[in-house]
């Protein structure tokens, strides 16, 4: 029954979205609420869980998406992003554009969260999108595909790190081997997806007031080696602290530090002050503009960050109406290959939960006894989990909402792209880690 309540659920919130054409964060929250009673919570648990749902998934990703949607736009404005996106097209190519975007994607998104690279590329893609003429998904497909991968594949994300905490796998064997599978995989679906069929057909505009449409002149954008420091700057910052957490011990002062200056709100946060001051001057009077500039960033956020946690919500009643516990209790005496297994528990929590983190983390606590006396490599344990937590990305999903939102798509459209590119992605990296059990299992 509870996975018939899900159903519904699921059901309820696409027949309001499509056919009744509901804002998806009133859709949500109405969704949340029918769920909640389903499962029997009592009336003042159901409320209490939202507004936990919703503060849990925006207390973070709140400040990111303002933060970066703000420095964003600063480049943007200044020049920066177009001068990145003229020397992409300048020295790949417009044929090589989807290699180059997925580079970008991978280089920020192994130290960076799926949010934070999102909303610091995003306005890259829109600038090369209307400067070539070319579909906007034929850009920002790679982008989000590369991100996607390292954000469920690879440490020193948070699901795939705290699973090979679980399983006490080597961590950087498990980024070794995670690679391994990430990169190929990553970009056979990049160059694949963007050409099928049902894919082209979508061609969807570019939201308005998210970037500027303004086009700059070679004399009036800053330097390449300075537009792409600022958009270093969260990644180097967050890659220090990343390799400080594996490699240094736990009362290290530096580590300590870093886990301050390297943590993407703050590394995000320095970035932009940085902006203020070495682009602020080729947008206008040094503060002033640059401060109108970020609060043109925020306006067109309001929505975005309101679907974003109403998906939080709707994760949230659904994991304290317990169906966690119900698929864990279904699949316990289930007999097969403990990564097989570990990659379908991870795969059906993350359809019924949406978070990908709930589901590696209940999935590993599943298959932990079975792994062990298995004998296969923990870290491939590890990955069989986090490769599993990508698929059937869909509407339970926060991040389906992020997709669905910046790429101005419908749902029925955000639907047969990232729900089919993710689970692709989940098969295949099943696929990798099978192959490579072969020969380090």
């Amino acid at each position: 029954m509870p996975l018939l309540y899900v159903a519904l659920a699921v059901v309820l919130l696409l027949v309001l979205m499509i056919p009744l054409k509901m804002n998806g964060f009133i859709a949500l929250l109405l969704s949340s609420i029918f769920v909640g009673l389903l499962v029997g919570m009592p009336l003042d648990q159901i409320w209490e869980t939202i507004g936990d749902g919703l503060g849990g998934q925006l207390g973070g990703t709140a400040l990111i998406v303002g933060i970066g949607a703000m420095l964003g736009t600063v480049m943007a404005d200044a020049g920066a992003a177009q001068r990145i996106a003229t020397s992409l097209v300048d020295k790949m190519g417009i044929k090589r554009i989807q290699i180059s975007i997925l580079i970008a994607a991978f280089v920020l998104g192994i130290t960076m969260f799926f949010e934070v690279a999102f909303v610091l590329l995003i306005p890259l893609v829109f600038v090369i999108a209307r400067q070539t003429k070319l579909n906007l998904l034929w850009v920002a497909l790679p982008m989000s595909i590369g991100l996607s991968t390292c954000h469920s594949f690879l440490p020193p994300h948070p699901g795939p790190a705290a699973v090979a905490g679980v399983f006490h796998a080597d961590m950087g064997l498990t980024l070794l081997y995670g690679l391994i599978i990430a990169i190929p995989a990553a970009t056979f679906i990049a160059l694949t997806w963007t050409r099928l069929p049902f894919i082209k057909k979508i061609n969807p505009a570019i939201p308005e007031g998210i970037v500027t449409n303004k086009t700059f002149k070679e004399e009036e954008m800053p330097s390449f080696g300075s537009s792409i420091f600022v958009a270093l700057i969260p990644v180097i910052l967050m890659a220090i602290d990343a390799f400080s957490t594996v490699f240094l011990p736990e009362g290290n002062s530096f580590r300590h530090a870093m886990d301050f200056f390297g943590s993407s709100e703050m590394a995000l946060l320095i970035a932009l002050l940085i902006s203020m001051w070495l682009l602020g001057p080729r947008i206008g009077r040094p503060l002033k503009d640059v401060m109108q500039s970020c609060s043109n960033a925020v306006k067109p956020m309001a929505m975005i960050i309101l679907v974003i946690g109403a998906g939080g919500a709707f994760k949230q009643v659904l994991v304290d109406g317990g169906i966690a516990d119900y698929i864990k209790d279904i699949t316990a005496d289930w007999n097969m290959s403990p990564i097989v297994l570990a990659w379908i528990i991870a795969a059906l929590l993350r359809i019924a939960l949406g978070s990908a983190t709930v589901a590696v983390m209940t999935a590993s606590g599943v298959v932990l006894p079975i792994a062990q006396a298995s004998g296969i490599s923990m870290e491939l344990m590890t990955l069989a989990v986090t490769c599993g937590s990508i698929a059937f990305s869909h509407v339970t999903d926060p991040g389906f909402w992020m997709f669905k939102e910046y790429l101005n798509l419908s749902v029925p459209q955000a639907i047969k792209i990232r729900t089919t590119y993710t689970t692709a992605l989940a098969i295949i990296g099943l696929i990798g880690v099978l192959l490579l059990n072969m020969f380090v299992g």
